[in-house]
């Protein structure tokens, strides 16, 4: 089995595991499994063969026995008994109508159905109302989640890392192309799309091991209840159909009607418009877009973790990981003692941490890493470290973490008080977000531009998938304000420096060129600035 294969099984067995009610952290660890597989650069097969699997971080040995099993023989036992136990496609289903997934198998004992036909055959008969527990409200708002289910939208937007990491191999799987939010990097999904012009595709979705229903609609319905739409299009009408199935509703409306074409590019050509990145493809404009900053164009990372903090890598590996990305430089900005929930640096850690990064840097010139902090704002709006100590680093930058429901006032006269200080260089996640979790704080965005203009200091995408933050529409009036922009990962991990991707491609969202980004510039301009 290819890499490819083996992450996909263990994510589907990570799925019947949360459906069965196992620990949230056994499922996570499958997940996380899955991801670090489908990234590798050599055989998973072989590394469990030869007996080196364990030597990947994060395989202990309860998923090393599924790994041997699944690799010796295609199958892993547990997860078929769970998908018989869970009843994935009726739990998928149910899902998606917004049940839990134990009042999806309890109905399903009840009525004695097993599939998402027979749930939607016994909603359309009436016959819930004979289930312990379902009266009159409840089948009706059951019959309105049968509605909507028409629209494809998952009850919760997806994070962008998990809406592509779900689209994207089921799209090559269907010879399509990926469409929906996910293209335009959209930091929360809810549209999940594949366009293709195979009339096969609704028979090899319903085949694929991550989809356990399809509706009549062309709706491809996964075991976490995430629909994915398959629009399938003639070959001379692709183009169009990519650009509808991709675009917001605000941004295709303005261009319709649409000319009929096999590619994007005809389309805009037709239609006499410059041709406009999916990222950008949000509001309605015609305008012609501005040359996007690239992936390819990054020079450093201004914002990684180690094992000095809660990082999982030493200062060495991620060095050595941003070297093999192409990297410049790298700053490490371990947190300090008053973020709380993890270990901070003390003073004298700062200083101790800067005898490791100076023994990298002797052995890794001419890259550089760069001495620097991630530095919380304490209430006051002071910083958790003294002058004395930021003084001597690169690199520091400034964080607000807890507090984050202050109101704005406060807020925001903390945030400014703490820009203020001669020694931060650069504002992290700025607006303190958890993409479904916590909402934005209420920080002043204007002052803050206003004052980072004065000061220079810079404010931060940060590329972790939890965050992205800040999000496009903030970075694009940051850079009409005069603000100079950070793209950085906040990685905790090697494998975290890969979210470069998302921290561009946010950054992309706000209009972003290569000059608007700090960290596309030679180390000598940003220690110079």
């Amino acid at each position: 089995m290819d890499n490819s294969a083996v992450a996909e099984r263990l994510d589907a067995f990570a799925a019947l595991l949360d459906l069965a009610g196992s620990s949230y952290y056994t499922a996570r660890a499958y997940r996380r499994a899955a991801e670090l597989i489908r990234g590798l650069h050599t055989s998973v097969a072989d590394l469990v063969r030869s007996g080196h699997v364990r030597e990947l971080r994060g395989i202990g040995p309860g998923i090393e026995a599924r790994l041997r099993e699944l690799v010796e023989t295609g199958r892993i036992e547990e997860l078929d008994e769970l998908e018989n136990e869970v009843r994935p496609e009726l739990v998928g289903f149910g899902r998606l109508l917004g049940l839990s997934p134990k009042r999806s198998v309890e109905i399903g004992e009840a009525l004695g159905i097993r599939t998402a036909a027979e749930f939607r055959e016994a909603i359309e008969a009436g016959r819930l109302q004979s289930v312990p527990g379902i009266g009159p409200k409840t089948e009706a708002k059951l019959r309105t989640g049968l509605a909507e289910a028409a629209r494809p939208r998952p009850r919760r937007g997806l994070t962008l890392n998990r809406a592509r990491a779900l689209v994207e191999p089921i799209a090559r799987e269907l010879g399509g192309v990926a469409a929906g939010d996910p293209r335009r990097w959209a930091d929360s999904s809810e549209r999940l799309c594949i366009v293709t012009s195979d009339n096969d595709a609704l028979e090899n979705l319903a085949r694929l091991p991550q989809i356990v229903a399809v509706t009549e609609t062309g709706v491809g319905i996964t075991v976490e209840g995430v629909p994915v739409e398959v629009v399938i299009a003639a070959p001379g009408e692709f183009g169009a159909a990519l650009l509808r199935a991709t675009g917001a509703d605000a941004y295709v409306e303005a261009l319709e009607p649409l000319p009929d074409a096999a590619t994007e590019e005809e389309v805009y050509a037709r239609l006499g418009v410059p041709f406009c990145p999916p990222e950008l493809r949000e509001e309605a404009h015609r305008r012609a877009p501005p040359p996007l900053v690239e992936v390819e164009d990054i020079r450093g990372d201004l914002h990684c973790h180690t094992t000095w903090s809660d990082g999982r890598a030493s200062v060495l590996e991620m060095a050595k990981g941003a070297i093999v990305r192409g990297y410049e430089y790298l700053a490490i900005c371990d947190h300090t003692p008053s973020v709380g929930a993890v270990p901070g640096l003390t003073a004298d850690d700062v200083l101790r941490q800067g005898a490791e990064i100076a023994a990298a840097n002797e052995a890794l010139a001419p890259f550089r890493v760069l001495r620097g902090i991630e530095c919380d704002i304490l209430r006051d709006g002071s910083l958790d470290l003294p002058d004395s100590v930021l003084a001597e680093l690169d690199w520091v930058q400034a964080s607000v973490h807890g507090g984050q429901r202050m109101p704005v006032r406060e807020i925001t006269a903390r945030t400014l008080e703490a820009m203020r200080n001669p020694h931060v260089r650069c504002l992290s996640h700025p607006k303190g977000r958890i993409i479904n979790h916590r909402p934005e704080n209420a920080l002043d965005l204007d002052q803050v531009f206003e004052l980072a203009v004065e000061t220079g200091v810079a404010l931060e995408v940060n590329g972790l998938p939890d965050r992205l933050d800040l999000r496009g529409e903030h970075v694009r009036r940051a850079i009409e304000a005069g603000v100079k922009i950070v793209a950085s990962t906040d990685a905790h991990s090697v494998r975290g420096l890969a979210n470069m991707e998302l921290a561009v491609h946010t950054a992309r969202r706000g209009w972003t060129t290569a000059a608007d980004l700090l960290n596309t510039q030679p180390l000598d301009r940003i220690l110079a600035m």
